[in-house]
C-alpha cells in the first residue's frame, strides 16, 4: 500500500481519443490535470506524455503511473500489443523513468481504472469485481479474491470475449469480439447505418421511444449483455462495473436486456470515477512503487 511519506504521484491515461495526466494525492484527490488529443504515432504520443507530465508534476511527485491500451505485462512494464496507439516495443516505463528520474508503473488502462474504483470508487468493499470500460473500444479488467487477475501477464482483455462467432473482424485477429459490437465505434456505425445525424448520442437514443431508436440500442446493448453473462459464468463476480465515456449509457441500455439465465445474475452498476478513473488508478499504482 501507499507509503506514509508519499504525498502525490502522477497518473497518465492513454485513451483512444485523449491522453490525460493528473497529479493525484495519496488520498486519490486530483491536484492538477492536463488533457490533449491522442496523437496517431508512437513518437508523438511519447512526446505528449512527457509534456503532460511536466504540466502536472511538482517536487513532491514521487512516481509516475501510465495506463496503456492493449496487452501489458505489469511486472516487467513491457507492452505487447497496442490499442489505438501501439506502444509495443522498448519498455515504456524505462523510457519515461529515465527521462523523469522516477519509478514508473505501467499497466493496462482498464486495470488502472479498476484499481481506482476499488480504492476510491464504486468497487470499495468488494472482493470480486469485473470492470468493462465502454469508450472508443471496450477494455476490461477483473479483480478476483482481492487481486487483479493477470494470468501469465496479460489477462483481462475482456473486450475480446466472443459474442458473435461469424461477426466482424477485430483488431486482435479474431471475429465477433465484444469490442466489434458494443464499443463507441460500433454505436457510431449503427447510428450511421440508420441515417441519423453524427451528433446523435446514446443518451438521446435512450430518451426516445421510437422503433428506430430502440433497434439501434438493441444492436449495441444486446451483445454487451451476452458478454457480461459469459463473464458472470466464468468469474462469478459480486459486481460488474461499466466505466468509460459510455458506461452510464450502457448501464441504462442494459436495463432493457436482463440476463436470460437465472444462474448468472451479477449486479451491474456504473463506475463512479468517470474519465478520471484511469489517472487516479495509475497514480495509486505509482504510489505503490514509490520508496
Amino acid at each position: 500500500m501507499t507509503g506514509a511519506a508519499v504525498r502525490n504521484a502522477v497518473g497518465v491515461d492513454i485513451g483512444g481519443t485523449n491522453v490525460r495526466a493528473a497529479r493525484v494525492s495519496a488520498g486519490g484527490d486530483i491536484l492538477a490535470h492536463a488533457i490533449a488529443p491522442t496523437p496517431p504515432t508512437v513518437e508523438a504520443a511519447l512526446a505528449l506524455i512527457d509534456v503532460l507530465i511536466g504540466r502536472v508534476e511538482d517536487s513532491d511527485s514521487r512516481a509516475i503511473g501510465i495506463g496503456v491500451p492493449g496487452r501489458v505485462n505489469a511486472k516487467s512494464g513491457e507492452v505487447f500489443s497496442g490499442g489505438y496507439v501501439n506502444l509495443a516495443g522498448p519498455p515504456l516505463g524505462g523510457r519515461i523513468g529515465a527521462a523523469r528520474a522516477r519509478p514508473v508503473a505501467v499497466d493496462n488502462d482498464a486495470s488502472m481504472a479498476l484499481i481506482a474504483e476499488i480504492r476510491r470508487g464504486a468497487a470499495r468493499g468488494f472482493d470480486n469485481v469485473v470492470l468493462l470500460t465502454i469508450g472508443t473500444g471496450v477494455g476490461g479488467a477483473s479483480f478476483i479474491d482481492g487481486a487483479i487477475v493477470r494470468g501469465r501477464g496479460t489477462a483481462g482483455q475482456l473486450g475480446h470475449v466472443t459474442v458473435e462467432v461469424d461477426g466482424l473482424p477485430c483488431a486482435c485477429g479474431r471475429r465477433g469480439c465484444l469490442e466489434t459490437r458494443s464499443a463507441g465505434k460500433a454505436l457510431r456505425r449503427y447510428i450511421a447505418d440508420a441515417g441519423l445525424p453524427e451528433s446523435t448520442t446514446a443518451q438521446s437514443l435512450l430518451a426516445q421511444d421510437d422503433a428506430q431508436s430502440r433497434a439501434i440500442v438493441a444492436r449495441w446493448a444486446a451483445p454487451l449483455r451476452a458478454g457480461i453473462d459469459s463473464l458472470a459464468a466464468t468469474l462469478d463476480p459480486d459486481l460488474v462495473l461499466l466505466g468509460g465515456g459510455l458506461g452510464d449509457a450502457a448501464c441504462a441500455a442494459l436495463a432493457r436486456f436482463p440476463s436470460s439465465s437465472a444462474w448468472f445474475q451479477p449486479r451491474v452498476a456504473p463506475a463512479a470515477l468517470g474519465d478520471n478513473a484511469g489517472v487516479i488508478g495509475a497514480a495509486f499504482a505509482a504510489m505503490d512503487l514509490a520508496p
